[in-house]
């Protein structure tokens, strides 16, 4: 099997990789691409989601759809420590800024310069980090005021350059990392806020467009009531499953590949991926290896060993999740896992009502609100706006009764069905 030596590995599970083709998901790069044709900028975007949906995938996508339509691309990702205060929040977005304007040449005669009086005149014409700093240290006043600032003047450089582009979008990922710190007095997030909405309310066309864990919208609105009007969230749910075959069967449809799945290969996959783009491209990268060795030994029949693929998946990416969490908030987890449809939303009262059945101490109301905080704070759950619990990580109920003995998980009795 020469050519299984020259063939690689087409799957790539690794956090934020592009895979090797793109399944699915157009109706969010159609409602992206309305927010590029927004004459006056009304709507952000929020491309939120459980990990392994393709947020930080999706949205590297999303940077040709803009560059072709003329707008700039900056942004990072949102780590704590860049947003741990208003200063350095601002130096991260002016150097971004600066990443993607350096190039630019404008004419000093042209631009409107009000309130940076003569100094202006020591800046150079070129939009680079120097320039940026510069104009936001002089601007004076508070860091919001100072951003505003420069990048009002990032603005109206561009539009006084020979070639302007139709604007800036700024994209940042992980942005729930983003938080106000009230007992510091800084307000990094709030800053944010209020910066883009001024700016774009004079008309500047600068586009956030923001991924992160369900936690961060209501972060957003939390900070700024009005972060409401300000977005458009997008919520990246599971493939639909003819995205699911196309995104198992499409990279190894390629020549020289050696290997093809069997149907039944094909519905394990998908059966055991739930549909998330990180689980499909898990479980297909460890099959794929499976067969090309079946296949050179000379196996008629292949197949995917999904009980021991499962295990390694437990391993990579669950286990490091649950070694943090203690004792008392697994018997929690455990009985949402053994609720009817644990990966959608639960509430306290289940949490309370079905803990009486199972073989855990069982939770009061304030005993369980208290632990499911503890658990948003270190994103295993997160609560929406109409106080609704969910998993962030997802098919983690799966994963908690695979740890629980089989003795241990009586089957319940629907009072329901008496």
């Amino acid at each position: 099997m020469e050519s299984s030596s020259v063939f690689r590995n087409p799957f790539r599970p690794g956090a934020g990789h592009t895979p090797p083709y793109l399944a699915g998901r157009k109706e969010e790069r159609r409602e992206f691409l309305k927010l590029l044709n927004q004459d006056v900028i009304l709507s952000n975007l929020i491309l939120t989601g459980l990990r392994g949906v393709g947020k930080t995938v999706l949205l590297d996508t999303f940077k040709p759809l803009a560059v072709q339509k003329g707008w700039l691309w900056v942004g990072a990702d949102l780590s704590e420590s860049t947003t741990v205060d208003e200063e350095r929040l601002a130096t991260r977005i002016l150097t971004d800024v600066a990443l993607a304007t350096s190039n630019f040449v404008y004419d000093r005669r042209e631009m409107r310069r009000p309130g940076f009086g003569h100094q202006v005149d020591l800046f150079n014409a070129t939009l680079n980090y120097p320039t940026l700093h510069a104009v936001y240290e002089q601007a004076g006043g508070l860091v919001a005021d100072q951003l505003k600032a420069a990048l009002t003047f990032v603005w109206q450089a561009l539009r006084a350059s020979p070639n302007p582009p139709r604007g800036i979008v700024f994209a940042y990922d992980e942005a729930q990392n983003m938080a106000d710190h009230a007992k510091k007095d800084e307000y990094p997030l709030s800053v944010m806020l209020d910066v883009f909405q001024s700016i774009q309310r004079q008309g500047a066309p600068f586009l956030l467009a923001l991924t992160g864990l369900p936690t961060l919208f209501p972060k957003l609105v939390e900070a700024r009531t009005y972060s409401e009007r300000m977005f458009r969230v997008v919520f990246l749910n599971r493939l639909d499953p003819p995205d699911v075959r196309e995104a198992i069967v499409k990279p190894i449809q390629e020549d020289g590949c050696p290997i093809t799945f069997t149907e039944e290969s094909i519905r394990q996959i998908e059966e055991h991926s739930g549909g998330y783009p990180y689980f499909v491209q898990f479980i297909c990268h460890e099959a794929f290896d499976v067969f090309v060795s079946q296949v050179t030994t000379g196996s008629d029949n292949p197949s995917v060993p999904i009980e021991e693929i499962t295990a390694k998946l437990d391993s990579d990416f669950f286990a490091g999740r649950w070694s943090r969490v203690t004792d008392r908030q697994r018997d929690l987890l455990y009985v949402v896992s053994r609720l009817d449809d644990p990966e959608s939303e639960f509430s306290v009262q289940e949490i309370v009502e079905l803990s009486r059945e199972l073989p855990v101490k069982r939770f009061s109301p304030s005993h369980a609100s208290q632990i499911l905080s503890a658990l948003i704070n270190s994103g295993i759950v997160f609560k929406n706006r109409y106080g609704k619990y969910s998993f962030a990580v997802p098919l983690l109920g799966d994963f908690i009764r695979r740890q629980y003995p089989a003795e241990l998980q009586p089957e319940l009795i629907d009072e329901r069905s008496r």
